[in-house]
């Protein structure tokens, strides 16, 4: 039998994983990550059994990936440079910490620096507007798909737990 202090530590850092994976700044899928190897160490490395640990490990690792690609992919794919893309990041972050706005300073600050540093790059409204609608798509899309896998494991550890 699993000590409770053990499996509170291990549901603590599921859960965590899962608002981790729409805040900014704080990193979700390690928290998945951990909080299924805790469980798996308080079981006496028995729950979950290889397969299902090694699959949401996978899981965890995949989240991760898409939390750090996720919103440099949508820039290229959407016209932005690297540099443009890194800056977008920067000023998203400062916007959702300094001004109170949270989520929303992300968002605009995002949105924003992408259009500005894409149209004195190219001198070109729509191609500008174009980048950042795509890049700030892909950044909103990529905290759904790590909100969907970091949910997925948490549900996945629910049921190791209950069965």
């Amino acid at each position: 039998m699993m000590d409770l202090l053990v499996l509170a530590a291990a549901f603590v850092l599921l859960i965590a994983g899962v608002v981790g994976s729409v805040t900014p700044q704080l990193p979700g899928a390690p928290f998945s990550i951990a909080g299924v190897l805790v469980y798996w160490w308080g079981s006496g490395f028995s729950e979950p059994g290889t397969l299902v640990l090694a699959l949401l490990v996978v899981a965890g690792f995949v989240t991760w990936a898409v939390d750090w690609l996720g919103g440099v992919v949508g820039a290229k794919v959407g016209g932005a440079s690297t540099k443009t893309a890194i800056a977008a990041g920067l000023v998203g972050l400062i916007l959702f910490f300094a001004t109170g706005l949270g989520p929303i300073g992300l968002v605009l600050g995002v949105a924003g620096t992408v259009f500005a540093l894409e149209f004195y790059r190219q001198q070109d409204a729509r191609a500008s507007a174009k980048a950042a609608a795509i890049t700030t798509a892909a950044m909103l899309g990529s905290a759904v798909v790590q909100a969907l896998l970091t949910g997925s494991i948490l549900l996945a550890m629910v049921a190791v737990w209950a069965f």
